[in-house]
């Protein structure tokens, strides 16, 4: 019997990718974003080429209260089991906190902390006992140091890794693993929608593509891996910071995250 991923953010970008790269492994697919157009589009993609006995789209806003128990009710009400749960959906904006609305920054930990967490915890507590999973939720390199300019959305990213990786440890003897994945700047519509692409960090890196983004993603969850950090550059900022002191790491952040 084929196996179903869950995708959350699914419409664009590395979420996109991903959904590509489980129908080529002949996975069922359950595609969740705001986008129903682009959602549409990918599902007769997804189906056409790979002919899927199921393809399920759902346009739903996760940053929304109660999205995520919503979300679980309807997939269960349809009789769908995932075996793989992939936490892509989140958004940042590039500005400084006080110049940025209050209401943006609650749907930014709405999405990128409360929905991810309330659907890992609700996938958890349904895989226990029953069935092993895998879980793909989508950090950054951004989680490493704090983000001046960025700071709400480096703080969400620093969440969602810690989260992973002290779930996953926890869920070893459930038969269940949880991958960060870590990508640093990625061709994808985040960095417009962001305003990222007018920063220093922008302008002066490698822009990786979502394809290979979605790929290091998959394999290193195949592989029940914690953390997968995208590029070799972006592997030695995490080493290098644990040997400078907080405040030059700051320091550093915020001269490259200026415009």
């Amino acid at each position: 019997m084929n196996k179903t991923a869950l995708i959350t953010g699914a419409s664009k970008g590395i979420g996109r990718e991903l959904a590509i790269l489980f129908a080529e492994k002949r996975c069922n697919i359950v595609l969740v974003a705001r986008s129903e157009k682009e959602l549409r589009e990918l599902k007769e993609e997804l189906r056409n080429k790979h002919a899927l006995s199921t393809v399920l789209m759902l346009v739903k806003d996760l940053s929304l209260p109660d999205a995520a128990q919503e979300l679980f009710d309807e997939i269960k009400a349809r009789e769908i089991d995932p075996d793989y749960l992939v936490n892509n959906a989140g958004f940042g904006d590039y500005g400084a906190f006080a110049d940025t609305s209050w209401e943006r920054y609650e749907k930014m930990i709405a999405l990128n902390v409360t929905t991810l967490t309330h659907l890992t915890h609700l996938y958890v507590r349904d895989w226990c006992g029953r069935k092993p999973g895998r879980i793909l939720n989508i950090s950054s390199t951004a989680a490493f140091q704090p983000g001046p300019m960025m700071a709400v959305y480096f703080a969400t990213k620093a969440f969602v890794l810690h989260l992973s990786e002290a779930i996953g440890d926890e869920l070893k003897k459930n038969h269940i693993t949880v991958t960060a994945l870590c990508p640093g700047p990625t061709d994808t519509h985040f960095g417009e929608e962001s305003k990222m692409n007018a920063s220093q960090l922008v302008k002066n890196v490698r822009i990786a593509g979502a394809a290979e983004v979605a790929l290091l993603g998959y394999n290193a969850m195949m592989k029940g891996k914690p953390v997968a950090v995208h590029g070799a550059m972006n592997s030695l900022v995490p080493f290098a910071i644990r040997f400078m002191p907080r405040k030059w790491v700051t320091r550093l952040s915020a001269k490259v995250m200026k415009i």
